[in-house]
């Protein structure tokens, strides 16, 4: 058997890549390679457990990569962004009861992360723990509004809700953050209302 035979057997019936095809693949991969790693820790952030960060996340990057025609030219991660928030929205409707594990403590791998001093660890870890104390709505708000820095007319137009409720659910969410972590383990640096 020639070594273009025994190719043919082993890749059978698989498609053909043309070199379009491969260019998109080779560009969507290398935004997975670099984004995921943001998109598990916001789900996390999001719903509290692991393994569903990690399913929001491939849900996120599956939905990325079918309309990666459309978006390779403008903001792919805000896409992914947007659909880990609404696949946990999802979720969160479908199941109605959310218990978040106290004892889950996660603690993410990334270049920085493996550098970073065991206080800056134990402080995630804690912030962590006491985003997981707030309900669904005030996390999503959290997350959304504080950690990926949205405005309140953003985090309204992803959450579905008015920018009132964003501002309502925000204050009393971090009212709870303040009372948990403490006067100065929690500081509010970030403008109202913009």
């Amino acid at each position: 058997m020639t070594s273009a035979t025994s190719a043919d057997a082993i890749t059978g019936s698989l498609p053909v890549v043309v070199a379009g095809d491969r260019t998109r693949e080779v560009a969507f991969t290398a935004f997975a390679q670099a984004r995921t790693p943001d998109l598990v820790r916001m789900a996390y952030f999001l719903c509290g457990d692991a393994h569903r960060a990690h399913d929001l996340a491939q849900t996120a990057l599956e939905r990325t990569f079918r309309h990666w025609n459309k978006l390779a030219d403008g903001d792919p991660y805000a896409y992914a962004r947007r659909v880990v928030a609404t696949a946990r929205i999802d979720t969160w409707r479908r199941n109605r009861k959310e218990i978040p594990t106290e004892d889950d403590a996660m603690v993410w791998r990334t270049a920085e992360a493996t550098e970073a001093s065991d206080t800056a660890i134990a402080e995630r870890d804690r912030l962590v723990r006491a985003l997981a104390k707030l309900t669904a709505k005030q996390r999503r708000v959290v997350v959304l509004r504080y950690l990926l820095d949205r405005s309140e007319a953003e985090t309204a137009e992803t959450l579905g809700v008015s920018a009132g409720t964003v501002k309502s659910t925000a204050s009393r969410a971090l009212a709870l953050l303040r009372a948990e972590l403490g006067a100065d383990g929690f500081g509010t640096s970030r403008e109202e209302g913009r």
